[in-house]
């Protein structure tokens, strides 16, 4: 979010606005003293944020750059009247479509009414109302709390056991006291899609985005390419469809968004998962892909320009409203740092626990993902083939070889953050795509491609350096 803050600061003191910039982190570029004509280092709770209103007095709000905790204090002080008192407006998105896009029941009631399908799920604000819908919903169950950044508080329940722990922390978790009991679509493919659009009501489809991993591995953990890899033209322009129906439903009318789906990928079913009104790490994934400055544009669009009257940075020739083509491949991987936190489980879910990313342009996928895992800092050349690996493959025994498989097979059937390197020692030892593709849901396009890094490998090592 510093990135498209920062972006945000210097579009709007250009357009000749006096900007007060509220911070609580002073690490971070945007709270540099020449960004913003005023710079707190505060925490954003309405409590200080009412008193910077009242201090500095401005025009407008505009929280949709500053991530889930901007938008939830945005909404606290809309609710309380402090915004209506201090005559201050929301700008970027209103109070409404906030809360259709956040509120987990009034999104799902605007979708159904829009007739897209969502997962079959209720909402519950007590133990005892979760208790009653468990048997409808069945296991597993996904618990998604309202007006959280993250997946903070969300969780899988698997059975009975889990299902209260999961629940308390969830409702625990959300501002409002809710969750969404959701019917589960893990193994899913999931799909996000960056949309725009102006007060002319324009358009425009920034970038496609697909997980590596499967639904049930949070976006920020996953591996995800740029743009959609495995969707065919009318699966995407179903997509495409769908989002435009969303963001006008929704009622964002001046910036971005970020769409998700799930895709049956036995049949082709696709379903809404949520829907973020405003900029998000997705949006900077997007914005990097394309260059297509979406902060930049977001801003502009909040203060009132249409889409048609802001020209492309890139081409210097099309306004904004040409949505933007690649025929390049990014990929995007995700950094954990679990050594410096003992005893966390290391398993991947819904709630992220990553701390940082690597981006990887390349004109294939195996290219991107081979420079992005190279990029990690974490003394790899990429997938392999740097003499770090247990094993040499070719100095095993055959009792060996199916020690090595059992272990595999049971390491990837959790989602864990160094999966990618187990499917290359899982196709090393002899496991098939197919088997690979059961065991972890993940598309076989992606783990072919990982197989011909694998057997290019192998020829390399049949050649010397002499010859």
């Amino acid at each position: 979010f510093d990135y498209s803050g920062t972006q945000a600061c210097k579009v709007l003191r250009e357009e000749g606005f006096r900007v007060v910039l509220i911070n609580s982190n002073p690490a971070t570029i945007m709270t540099d003293p020449e960004l913003a004509d005023r710079t707190y280092i505060e925490p954003i709770t309405p409590f200080f944020v009412e008193q910077i209103l009242e201090r500095d007095r401005p025009e407008a709000i505009l929280p949709t750059m500053g991530g889930q905790t901007a938008l939830n204090t945005a909404v606290a002080l809309a609710e309380s009247g402090a915004l209506q008192r201090h005559n201050v407006e929301l700008i970027g998105a209103k109070l409404e479509a906030i809360r259709k896009a956040e509120d987990r029941e009034l999104f799902k009631a605007t979708m159904d009414a829009a007739g897209l399908e969502t997962p079959k799920g209720r909402f519950v604000r007590s133990i005892d109302e979760a208790m009653n819908l468990m048997p409808e919903i069945g296991f597993p169950m996904i618990i998604r709390p309202s007006y959280t950044l993250g997946g903070t508080g969300g969780g899988i329940a698997r059975s009975e056991f889990d299902f209260i722990d999961v629940v308390q922390h969830g409702l625990e978790s959300s501002p409002i006291h809710e969750v969404l009991l959701e019917e589960s679509v893990l193994g899913w493919k999931e799909y996000e899609l960056e949309v725009m659009r102006d007060l002319k009501d324009n358009v425009v489809i920034i970038c496609s985005i697909e997980n590596f991993d499967p639904m049930g591995v949070h976006t920020g953990d996953s591996i995800t390419v740029a743009p959609a890899q495995t969707l065919t033209d009318k699966e995407y322009q179903k997509l495409r469809d769908d989002a435009l129906r969303i963001i006008r439903a929704i009622g964002v009318e001046t910036g971005g968004s970020n769409i998700q789906f799930a895709v049956n990928p036995e049949t082709g079913r696709s379903l809404v998962i949520e829907m973020n009104p405003r900029v998000s790490r997705s949006s900077a994934l997007a914005s990097k892909a394309t260059g297509f400055p979406i902060a930049k544009i977001a801003a502009k669009l909040a203060i009132g320009y249409t889409l048609d009257e802001i020209p492309n940075d890139i081409t210097k020739l099309t306004p904004a409203s040409f949505e933007p083509t690649i025929d390049y491949c990014v990929v995007k991987v995700p950094r954990w740092d679990f050594e410096k936190f003992k005893g966390v489980d290391e398993t991947l879910g819904i709630q992220m626990k990553s701390v940082g990313e690597a981006l990887a342009f390349g004109r294939t996928f195996k290219e991107a993902l081979q420079k992005a895992l190279r990029s990690m800092e974490q003394g790899r050349f990429g997938l392999g083939a740097d003499g770090k690996d247990p094993f040499d493959v070719s100095l095993l025994t055959d009792v060996e070889k199916q020690e090595w498989r059992e272990r595999v097979r049971e390491r990837l059937t959790r989602p864990r953050p160094d999966n990618v390197l187990y499917l290359r020692y899982g196709l090393q030892l002899g496991m098939s795509v197919d088997e690979l593709c059961r065991i972890t849901k993940i598309d076989p396009w992606f783990l072919f491609n990982i197989n011909q890094i694998v057997d290019l490998e192998q020829q390399l090592r049949g050649y010397s350096i002499d010859a």
